[in-house]
């Protein structure tokens, strides 16, 4: 069993369904996209959506096609290197920030490696016993459906990249929330926080684990555009004494003034996303903010980010507007492991802990993650002045 998942037992006979549905997903994002499009890599944090396509494949073939599938020949030897990510125990790797520079192999070949390697995994699920493969199965899809947010988050950078500001999906918008957020109360007390052992979860969602909570209030909504902008024309963003001390020192070192993709024309606010530029609206979620901007903002306010086992706690017993379909919400825990926490000595254990350093905790889920990929314990990172990832703020207070 891979440690980099808990231990979930799907019924054998959906397995095949589930495959073709999570791969035909990714097809279906890129489906819009040229050849061109799929070749772009704006910074060195995001990839090309060919090299989405293709890393997604090479997990498949790397961990359950090459180890279980006796007959299977893999489609192409450099693709080994070429796409492998961050695995450092199963060989070597292309430089990240060079994935845009690999016009060769072309996208049609990348389909066809993906078509070669969707036979072979039929021929696994079909042949071979599902012990050997069901853990490792499960977490490919879930890891393949990561990436399905990854290409979006990454192709909208890509465009934002472009003076035409091309509109990946002209019909992709927010809905806005007009009703006013309300403070829900939580007792506090001793709490159980992390995944229960029952469906699939990632290791880092566990060991389910005991924490103590002080009594606090939690917004039931996410701060709009219209409060951010309260907060930038207040001069939060040359106001250094609202700033982590990083978090100022990033802010006069990048010029930031506002969120990622919002820009002021002649005292009009707009915001780029999948469906565009277009004028923000005041009553719909504010995106695109670091955790520094998130932090800013909550000690403008005079309330906090919370913490991930508050954030857990709150979502479990009450209704949190936005909680999972706009977008991630900042806490103010640091990626770090569970306690009893442990990641495996094999390749596969690289998946989480790893990182487990430098970074933040967002929970929730967000408008460009596929449905039913997250969970109330879902534990998803990035370093602190990340922005491209469509994240937002949540407030609570004592």
């Amino acid at each position: 069993m891979s440690s980099a998942a808990q231990r979930t037992s799907p019924e054998p006979a959906f397995a095949t369904a589930r495959y073709r549905a999570v791969r035909s997903h990714t097809e279906a994002l890129t489906a819009p996209l040229s050849a061109e499009d799929c070749q772009l890599q704006s910074m060195p944090d995001a990839s090309p959506a060919k090299w989405h396509l293709a890393h997604t494949t090479w997990f498949f073939e790397t961990f359950l096609l090459q180890e279980h599938l006796p007959d299977y020949r893999p489609f192409h030897p450099a693709f080994a290197v070429l796409f492998n990510s961050y695995y450092v125990r199963v060989g070597e790797r292309h430089v990240r920030a060079e994935r845009g520079m690999l016009s060769r192999p072309s996208l049609d070949e990348v389909h066809s490696y993906r078509r070669h390697v969707d036979a072979g995994m039929e021929r696994l699920m079909d042949a071979v016993p599902e012990t050997a493969w069901q853990d490792l199965l499960e977490l490919g899809l879930h890891h393949e459906q990561q990436h399905q947010e990854l290409i979006l988050m990454d192709i909208q950078h890509a465009f934002s990249r472009n003076p035409i500001e091309p509109a990946y999906d002209p019909h992709r918008t927010i809905a806005p929330d007009a009703e006013p957020a309300q403070w829900l109360s939580v007792p506090g007390g001793l709490v159980a926080v992390g995944h229960e052992g029952e469906g699939f979860a990632f290791d880092n969602e566990g060991p389910r684990h005991k924490a103590w909570l002080e009594p606090f209030e939690i917004a039931d909504k996410l701060v709009t555009n219209g409060e951010y902008l309260q907060f930038i024309a207040d001069g939060g963003y040359r106001r250094p004494e609202l700033w982590l001390s990083d978090g100022w020192a990033t802010v006069e070192a990048e010029g930031w003034a506002a969120p990622l993709y919002w820009r002021e024309d002649d005292g009009i606010w707009s915001g780029f996303s999948l469906g565009g530029r277009a004028d923000l609206d005041p009553d719909a979620p504010a995106l695109h903010m670091s955790y520094y901007e998130a932090d800013a903002y909550a000690r403008w306010t005079g309330h906090r980010l919370p913490s991930e086992a508050e954030w857990e706690v709150a979502a479990r017993n009450h209704d949190l507007r936005q909680r999972d379909d706009v977008a991630w919400q900042w806490t103010a825990s640091p990626y770090g492991a569970y306690p009893g926490y442990f990641a495996s000595d094999s390749a596969v254990g690289e998946y989480n802990g790893k990182f487990m350093v430098n970074q933040f905790v967002l929970r929730g889920g967000s408008l460009a993650t596929p449905p039913g990929h997250s969970r109330l314990t879902y534990r998803n990172f990035f370093p602190p002045a990340a922005r491209w990832a469509y994240s937002g703020i949540r407030l609570v207070r004592r």
